[in-house]
């Protein structure tokens, strides 16, 4: 049975005010195309498919774009089994499974065989068999959803707690009693079996932060023998690509696409991995995935940088470009100056100012001249924030304001 490990994919997602709905949609139609050359089995994803900024519209359109790019993978027999993270809405998921036609209502109880060819989402913990294309064994897949009180705090007494820190001990507590508990369920059986879980584990290499998440809201589970335990244990939540302890079966495949900053150095991809009735056999692979350049630029001497910048930017139009911009006043006309910045990187993600002047130290982003009457204040700063919005859109907004002030005067 040939396994291709993925995660995070985070569809809907946003970076400032790009959507990066487009460049999500490419890194899933490379999978597909990676499954169908890698002739995988199970595509297996480790948590977080879906944004939590996606909007209910922006679903539904994912959920199509899902169905065209992996109606021909499932109907080859192939099986696509997913759990929940800590990102995922479960009103969304709960939308997915009901609106995609090859999608399995459940995964059926702990211990069940499940037919191929369907999407199975795990919402709880739980564990399934799935036979192979041969029919001469089975695989089985222990499938852990994010730990949240909901999903795995059973019972009032669990769901008591007088701190964050309780809360979590509680937590790591239920997550792996949940594993053990599994592994003394009266279905559960010797095949070769893969863990998936959506979490942190000690001694993972978490990089310069974990995505929208605090690392004092993580919850971070041991290792408890994985690697003894488990032919391969295909992780999610963290997006830097790794595998743990020196075990290359441990590991998290990564995002599938550069999601912020803190992955400017990521290289992305996908496991690919295969299990016989013995075990794991032959090597397990990284398959690549081409991902959006996200870096930041800092323009200090507009007339110098601007020139520059144009002349080395002939390849920028799809990257993510976080801008750092110092002008002078008087000097500079610092609308014309992000004209020119957005020409060349027309996908800027954030941007930020500070003014100097000829003859004193910089200025504070906002700060106003406190000489300023209330409607020159007002109106100045409508203008600054109307910077980037087309000129005749501008022009009749502030004609409005104008207005509005007149009477209150």
């Amino acid at each position: 049975m040939r396994i291709l490990h993925t995660a995070d994919w985070h569809l809907g997602d946003r970076l400032g005010r790009i959507d990066r709905t487009d460049d999500l949609r490419r890194a899933v139609e490379r999978i597909a195309v990676h499954c169908r050359e890698a002739k995988a089995d199970v595509l297996l994803v480790a948590g977080d498919l879906f944004s939590e900024l996606s909007r209910p519209d922006a679903l539904r359109e994912t959920i199509r774009h899902w169905q065209d790019v992996f109606a021909d993978f499932l109907g080859n027999g192939g099986t696509i089994l997913t759990l929940t993270g800590n990102h995922d809405n479960e009103n969304f998921c709960q939308t997915l499974r009901h609106a995609m036609s090859l999608a399995a209502p459940s995964v059926g109880k702990p211990g069940d065989h499940v037919p191929p060819g369907r999407l199975y989402l795990a919402a709880e913990p739980t564990f399934l068999n799935l036979r192979d294309r041969t029919n001469t064994f089975d695989v089985q897949f222990v499938l852990m959803p994010y730990p949240t009180p909901t999903r795995y705090l059973k019972g009032e007494s669990n769901q008591k707690y007088t701190s964050h820190d309780e809360k979590n001990k509680l937590l790591i507590a239920a997550f792996e009693r949940t594993l053990a508990d599994f592994r003394h369920h009266e279905r559960y059986r010797t095949t070769p079996t893969v863990l998936s879980a959506h979490a942190t584990v000690r001694g993972a290499n978490i990089g310069s932060t974990l995505f929208r998440l605090q690392l004092d809201d993580d919850v971070q589970v041991n290792d408890a023998q994985m690697a003894e335990q488990y032919e391969y244990v295909a992780l999610g939540h963290i997006h830097k690509p790794q595998f743990l302890g020196g075990h290359e079966h441990v590991r998290y495949s990564g995002s599938i696409e550069k999601m912020d900053l803190g992955e400017q150095h990521d290289t992305k991809g996908v496991v690919l991995f295969e299990l016989a009735a013995t075990g794991r056999v032959g090597e397990i692979v990284t398959l690549p995935l081409p991902s959006t350049p996200v870096y930041e630029v800092a323009i200090t001497n507009p007339d110098e940088d601007i020139p520059r910048l144009r002349a080395e930017g002939s390849d920028t139009a799809n990257d993510l470009v976080n801008l750092h911009i110092t002008y002078t006043a008087g000097q500079h006309n610092l609308e014309e100056v992000l004209r020119e910045l957005e020409q060349i990187f027309p996908r800027w993600y954030a941007r930020d100012w500070t003014e100097t002047t000829q003859l004193g130290p910089s200025l504070s982003v906002g700060e106003t001249d406190r000489g300023l009457s209330f409607s020159d204040t007002v109106r100045g700063y409508v203008e600054h924030e109307l910077m980037n919005h087309d000129d005749a859109d501008r022009l009749e907004l502030v004609s409005r304001l104008d207005e509005l002030l007149k009477e209150m005067e």
